[in-house]
């Protein structure tokens, strides 16, 4: 029988202007609680996400705001990733976003997934 996996990708592709945002995040901060190795890949308008400030304003009750959800998965291990050529359509560079974040091809994400890993996406 074939070992469990223990490593969970998020794929997001919603926005700070949408909830499945912060349901994301919350479920991404339950997989590290339970004990997998979590990695959120952000795509498309997800990518606004993670610039600095940009989620300071977000909040979906009674979910935590949204900055204190991708705060806490970065300092829990959490690794947090934004598509390379999202990035670049919206002139985006490391600087803009807040710490912890890489940016990434989907080979990152792709890798893991030929591992095993389970996938959910937002």
């Amino acid at each position: 029988m074939a070992e469990e996996s223990r490593e969970l990708v998020m794929v997001i592709t919603h926005g700070i202007d949408h909830e499945l945002s912060s349901v994301g995040f919350t479920i991404a901060n339950g997989g590290i609680t339970a004990g997998l190795k979590v990695a959120v890949f952000l795509t498309s308008a997800a990518v606004d996400i993670v610039r600095k400030k940009a989620a300071d304003t977000t909040q979906v009750k009674p979910l935590e705001p949204l900055s204190n959800l991708v705060r806490d998965f970065v300092s829990r291990g959490g690794a947090l990733y934004a598509c390379t050529p999202c990035v670049k359509a919206r002139g985006y560079e490391q600087a803009d976003f807040v710490e912890g974040v890489t940016i990434a091809g989907a080979s990152v994400i792709l890798e893991r997934l030929k591992g095993g890993a389970a996938s959910l996406s937002f």
